[in-house]
């Protein structure tokens, strides 16, 4: 059982599920509850708005994202045996997990993920997006058996669907919020600000991690090399990739001032942003660009996951500012 949870990566999966209850909780909540609305059944005054997706549906989504998520590490470790004992110099599929086995879990996983999915959508009254949890799933086999092989490409597609978790929070919000309010209210709110809210972080989520997986790409660097893998790296060469990945974060952290002086200009967030990301980013090209082993690229890795989980956690910070009224 030790080695299934290090298969499934258990700690990356926490940190779905930490999202997911995070874009709901600190984020969603308090943002729609600063919109009053009057009710046709009320007494004609105001009432914050609140959360009409059933919190047990939210977490059948939860855990139809973490079963996807868990299928796709699975048969990307099935995929990467060769790769990972030059790299890593060990692997779990082949040694501590068996080979069948680690294609059964990976299948049994996807089937309950696509169907929990398709469940809750029918719940929701929108089935068809169902559909998307059986794409996800077939994006991570790709990913793992072709595209990650191929210039770029495998990339955008993890960058992609790291930055699908936040948003699936919304997808799934939105129609129950729409179709409460627009029966029971008297006159139906705006909504559109809670996908720029949750946009930003999807946004954060998508340019860190690409970052982040070209610099794993520089860490593997050997072993896709001796396996004909078509990586950034590969292609580019290793100070071209590093450049890539610098120029990226230099893009992250002028968005990061730009969004907050045209959209939140808080003290709070300037200072945390500063703090918590920004000065880590820093580090970041402190380390790509004086980096010339695997350990240093190793750190400068882990460090964009430290910037990757700051980002997720300025959502309590949000919560903290609306709940207090600090902006």
């Amino acid at each position: 059982m030790k080695e299934f949870f290090k298969l499934i990566r258990w700690q990356n999966l926490l940190m779905v599920i930490l999202t997911m209850v995070l874009m709901r909780y600190a984020v969603l909540a308090p943002l729609i509850g600063r919109v009053g609305v009057i009710l046709t059944s009320g007494s004609g005054e105001e009432i914050p708005m609140s959360l009409q997706f059933p919190w047990y549906d939210f977490l059948l989504l939860v855990t139809a994202t973490v079963f996807i998520t868990a299928g796709g590490y699975v048969i990307n470790d099935y995929f990467d045996i060769k790769t990972d004992l030059i790299n890593k110099g060990k692997v779990i599929v082949g040694t501590k997990v068996p080979r069948r086995q680690a294609i059964m879990w990976h299948n049994l996983l996807n089937i309950a993920g696509v169907a929990i999915g398709f469940y809750i959508s029918s719940r929701a009254g929108y089935i068809w997006l169902g559909a998307l949890f059986l794409v996800v799933s077939g994006l991570l086999y790709f990913y793992s058996a072709s595209y990650k092989r191929q210039f770029l490409i495998g990339n955008l597609v993890v960058a992609l669907l790291t930055a699908l978790v936040p948003m699936l929070v919304v997808f799934y919000e939105w129609p129950a919020l729409y179709r409460y309010y627009s029966l029971n209210a008297i006159r139906l709110p705006e909504f559109n600000f809670i996908i720029y809210w949750i946009g930003g972080f999807s946004l954060f989520a998508f340019i860190t991690n690409l970052i982040r997986e070209i610099i794993k790409d520089i860490e593997d660097f050997e072993g896709d090399l001796a396996y004909g893998r078509n990586t950034i790296p590969v292609v580019i060469g290793i100070l071209s990739a590093k450049i890539v990945s610098v120029s990226l974060i230099l893009i992250m952290v002028v968005l990061l001032y730009l969004i907050w002086h045209f959209y939140i200009s808080d003290t709070i967030t300037l200072v945390y942003i500063t703090a918590a990301i920004v000065l880590p980013l820093l580090y970041v090209i402190y380390k790509l660009l004086k980096s010339s082993e695997r350990r240093e690229l190793h750190h400068a890795s882990s460090m964009m996951k430290i910037v990757m989980i700051s980002g997720i956690f300025y959502s309590v910070v949000v919560k903290i500012i609306l709940t207090w009224n600090l902006f």
